[in-house]
């Protein structure tokens, strides 16, 4: 195993011993070591007391991040007529229908949210396998399926998250920049906690939120106490 770096050696020392701390001291921690070149992205992974296997188990929603994501999210939207139209006026990024189709089947995605009114869905569910694995396949639960195609999109480019439970119950997301204010990371964390708990579907058994923790992009991560996160 190849010596540790000076950056990650420090980080280490800094975070030892720490765990179950409040959002705010988790939050204050984690920036304090984003010390990577660029402006790291502070995630957050909660383990969810769920097996999405069972359908009234699964775990999914979406959440508008007070203070936004700080990520400039690629939108692309299936519409015609006036809906294309509403939806290059919102700031959609990419917007078609057969064409898109062909594009994405081609191999290129060269987007992070996808939209669609609701007439496009027979096009779009050929993709299905494409864009499911993906997360990005719209659905109507989330609202990337409507007929508001110009809401979508500017709800999309202002910071609003999708969460989704994985095989293992886990769900992760993205709750803004290292360079963002403590204040501002910490009113995120707890909206996506929120948001999260609110989710809690009818066939959880037993304790729903198990464990929450907080990293960045190139550092350690450290666990906050569940009860202060799903706090107002």
């Amino acid at each position: 195993m190849g010596k540790l770096g000076k950056r990650t050696r420090a980080a280490r020392e800094a975070f030892a011993g720490k765990e179950n701390l409040s959002v705010e001291e988790a939050v204050a921690l984690i920036k304090a070591n984003a010390t990577a070149k660029f402006d790291e992205t502070v995630e957050i992974s909660m383990n969810l007391g769920v097996d999405p296997r069972h359908a009234d188990q699964m775990v999914r929603g979406v959440v508008g991040l007070p203070n936004g994501t700080g990520k400039d999210v690629r939108v692309a939207v299936f519409a015609r007529g006036a809906k294309a139209e509403e939806a290059q006026a919102a700031g959609a990024d990419i917007v078609g229908a057969e064409d898109l189709m062909e594009t994405i089947q081609g191999g290129k995605i060269d987007f992070d949210r996808c939209i669609a009114t609701p007439d496009m869905m027979p096009i779009v569910g050929r993709l299905g396998k494409v864009l499911g694995p993906r997360n990005l396949m719209p659905n109507p639960k989330v609202g990337t399926v409507t007929m508001d195609v110009g809401d979508a999109v500017k709800a999309a480019k202002g910071g609003e998250v999708q969460f989704k439970a994985e095989k293992a119950g886990v769900v992760h997301a993205g709750v803004g920049k290292a360079s963002f204010d403590d204040a501002k990371l910490v009113e995120n964390v707890r909206a996506f906690v929120s948001a999260v708990a609110k989710a809690k579907p009818a066939g959880a058994k037993g304790t729903y939120m198990k464990k929450i923790s907080l990293t960045s992009t190139m550092g350690p991560g450290v666990s906050i106490d569940v009860a202060n996160a799903a706090s107002e």
